[in-house]
């Protein structure tokens, strides 16, 4: 009987002892919570680091919350020390404060970096092309093997969470986790999401031009050249005039130092720089994924006048790339010598992603029709 026990008590909690970080560089003083951060091995070469940061009550309870941002090719180590997890680095690059608002107060959180080549995930071959339904499977794998890894939060809600390009993301994750009987999936959360280059690219304008952003001029030549009995086409319009306006659009918003992640703050490093990446169907975002990608005409004739490349707008990120790529810090977290340096988004990745959705529809009505989840599409009112 007492054998027996034993067994069971070690598969209630397995978590492994190897990836707990027991002193993490930065803070005044350890947190009363676990945390734990090392690599999911996912298919035959590919390690995707994760970062899990424990409830800070009843985590046996409280729901698991995995958050991935955007790009494609952005680190969810930003979501985590910038946004809402427990820890925000401060602008030393060395220091970190707990945050008051982290989602861990009530959730077990794991963010994840992927696909391999983000942040300090990597995969043997240094191979990372990758595409819409390769990235869904490798995060449902990774999502298997931490829940192999972390038996004892099998049963617990699980929500699925992102922002930006994780609206493709997590929907079509959720396609393979919703087959999966042995995971409680509750729900899923998208903020500021692409869910549609239609919507995106047509919002945008409706966006800009409340806010003040576009002249009375410029919106009356958008009603003229890409409207027709009413409704209104911005974003793949045949006609030239409206792919000019929309470019006159694109860089009021673009090249006039605007916050876009809240128009109302400051630009951090000034007027900010766009990546455009010319194999996407819809090319035109920033690392974040939250700037409304374009048309392919529209990308063309902006890509003809500035280079591509790959730098978030508004944002910097210096902080964030000093306190993880610090040697303490990488022993700290687990890191793999393999890994490459840590950077905010990357090119690489980004360069070589194929697109393979315009639209989310179908994912959104797959899940809506079985009425057993919770979901929540949010989008800020000046982002």
């Amino acid at each position: 009987l007492l054998c027996a026990l034993l067994l069971a008590a070690s598969l209630v909690k397995a978590a492994p002892s190897a990836d707990e970080v027991t002193y993490l560089p930065g803070l005044a003083k350890q947190p009363s919570f676990r945390q734990y951060s090392g690599y999911l091995h996912v298919g035959q070469n590919k390690h995707l680091h994760y970062w899990f940061v424990e409830a800070q009550s009843n985590p046996e309870s409280s729901p698991l919350v995995l958050w991935l941002n955007g790009g494609p090719g952005c680190s969810s180590m930003t979501g985590l020390l910038t946004e809402h997890g427990p820890f925000t680095i401060q602008p030393d690059g060395t220091t970190l404060q707990y945050n008051d608002y982290s989602w861990n107060k009530i959730a077990n959180m794991l963010y994840l970096e992927s696909p391999a080549g983000v942040g300090f995930s990597y995969s043997d071959d240094k191979n990372y092309a990758t595409n819409d339904t390769e990235v869904a499977h490798n995060n449902y794998l990774a999502l298997k093997e931490f829940l192999r890894l972390f038996p004892e939060y099998g049963q617990n809600s699980l929500f699925l969470t992102g922002e930006s390009y994780a609206g493709i993301y997590i929907p079509t994750l959720a396609e393979w986790v919703m087959q999966d009987a042995s995971i409680n999936l509750k729900g899923l959360a998208v903020g500021n999401g692409l869910s549609s280059y239609e919507i995106n690219d047509n919002s945008l304008v409706y966006f800009s031009y409340y806010h003040g952003l576009l002249g009375t001029r410029l919106w009356t030549d958008l009603q003229n050249f890409c409207c027709s009995q009413g409704k209104c086409n911005f974003h793949k319009n045949p006609n030239l005039n409206c792919t000019l306006r929309m470019e006159e659009m694109i860089q009021i918003v673009e090249e006039s130092g605007l916050n876009i992640y809240n128009l109302y703050a400051p630009c951090a490093g000034g007027v900010p720089g766009v990546y455009r990446e010319p194999r996407a169907p819809g090319g035109l975002s920033s690392p974040g994924g939250k700037f409304p990608p374009l048309s392919q005409s529209l990308l063309q004739t902006l890509a003809a006048k500035k280079g591509l490349h790959l730098e978030p707008p508004c944002t910097n990120s210096t902080a964030s790339s000093l306190y993880l790529n610090a040697p303490q810090v990488l022993k700290a977290l687990h890191i793999s010598p393999e890994a490459p340096k840590w950077s905010i988004c990357s090119s690489e990745v980004n360069h070589n992603y194929n697109r393979l959705y315009m639209t989310m529809n179908d994912q959104y009505l797959k899940l809506l029709g079985t009425k057993k989840y919770r979901i929540l599409v949010y989008n800020g009112d000046i982002d």
